[in-house]
């Protein structure tokens, strides 16, 4: 019983995990914070629940979510920051983006309404459990869980071994000092906002995937906790929030083993608040440490 409520914490955890990869990416780079993540992780599966009617396919739905949760991220860019850079300017660039994420919460309620509506992708993924060891795995938790580990893999290359993360790299540590060096800030902070709001876009639709429905009301609990998870591993740490993200799914889930599950909000923000008591960076520390000048 344990171990199956420890595989349902990683499968959750990875979800958690994703999100807050999304929050602590922008903050650890740009050092600005965008409250329309949240909605960007909600519209995710209404994307796939619209792409899925005409095509059945999840290779391509989850691409399809991937490029239209990136081009969200890019207009939230230019609406919301673009023309913001300064440090006193922050509260103002960040209000921005909470605006543009009701407005994103307003077009879904207009167009699909504010019901759940089951997505029929997930039908996909709802095939017979199969036993190892004792324990009995199904397919979307394998689906969840390999997806997770992929995504956040593949993001670990690209900003450690390719020219695009060596430039996000490089002006997280001083923005200023990589203006100098050559690098397009501007261009960058497109790519971090495109990269960050993509990932959140596939995670909401993972997330539809696993409950089977899509619903307009997730977005701000859900999400939010992967903003206290990015600050509990530490902001700016893609590995603090992945595992971070992990350990709270399995901490919620041993919770709920023990009859705590309408506790698991708490337990989210009453691990965060106690690990910054003690450990201010987070558990694993801020990997970027800059002075994070604006160009």
């Amino acid at each position: 019983m344990i171990i199956g409520q420890i595989i349902n914490g990683l499968m959750v955890g990875g979800l958690y995990a994703l999100v807050a990869v999304g929050f602590s990416l922008i903050v650890g780079v740009l050092h600005k914070m965008n409250f329309a993540h949240t909605e960007v992780f909600m519209i995710g599966g209404f994307i796939g629940l619209a792409v899925a009617s005409k095509i059945a396919s999840l290779p391509i739905v989850m691409a399809c979510v991937f490029f239209a949760g990136g081009a969200i991220g890019l207009v939230t860019e230019k609406i919301c920051f673009r023309r913001i850079n300064s440090e006193q300017a922050g509260i103002t660039a960040a209000l921005s983006s909470l605006a543009f994420g009701l407005l994103i919460l307003d077009v879904v309620h207009h167009i699909w309404g504010t019901e759940p509506i089951a997505l029929e992708l997930a039908d996909q993924l709802r095939g017979g459990g199969f036993s190892l060891f004792g324990v009995i795995f199904f397919p979307v938790q394998l689906f969840l869980l390999a997806s997770a580990f992929l995504i956040v893999g593949a993001l670990h290359f690209v900003l450690q071994y390719t020219h695009i993360g060596r430039n996000i790299r490089a002006v997280a540590d001083n923005s200023v000092a990589a203006s100098l060096l050559g690098i397009n800030t501007g261009f960058v902070s497109k790519q971090v906002f495109f990269i960050s709001s993509a990932i959140a876009a596939v995670t909401g639709l993972l997330f539809a995937l696993r409950v089977g429905t899509v619903n307009s009301d997730i977005g701000l609990g859900f999400a939010l906790k992967g903003l206290a998870i990015a600050a509990l591993g530490g902001m700016g740490n893609m590995w603090g929030a992945a595992i971070g993200g992990l350990l709270i799914g399995v901490i919620e889930a041993i919770a709920t083993n023990y009859g705590l599950g309408q506790l698991s909000d708490i337990v989210v923000w009453f691990c965060m608040i106690t690990v910054l008591l003690v450990m201010p960076s987070g558990l694993f520390g801020s990997v970027f440490h800059g002075a994070g000048e604006r160009a």
